[in-house]
């Protein structure tokens, strides 16, 4: 009984035994591979997240330029900033660097 048991399992079934086996690590290597990329998916959804953010308060600050520029106060401070030009009544002063 034991020789049948035996010989019906292993002498006539080890294909199958082999078969799962080579499933296993096919699986197995599947699911390693498949973690591997959710982490690295996950990594760059953060940094896209991060970039989204920058962009997101570029876009803000842009914003409130466009709206400011009806403002006389900005357009002054623009022109004093960006060009140089000062109000009449006041003052220019420039700095030079020492040469020395």
């Amino acid at each position: 009984m034991k020789d049948r048991i035996y010989d019906a399992l292993v002498t006539r079934s080890w294909w199958v035994f082999l078969f799962i086996g080579a499933c296993y690590v096919l699986y197995s290597h599947g699911i390693e591979k498949k973690n591997r990329d959710v982490a690295e998916l996950k990594e760059r959804l953060y940094d896209l997240e991060l970039k989204r953010q920058c962009v997101l308060e570029v876009k803000d600050d842009l914003e409130l330029q466009i709206r400011s520029q009806s403002d006389p106060e900005w357009i002054q401070m623009t022109l004093m900033k960006g060009l140089g030009v000062v109000p009449e009544g006041q003052t220019k002063v420039y700095f030079k660097k020492d040469e020395t």
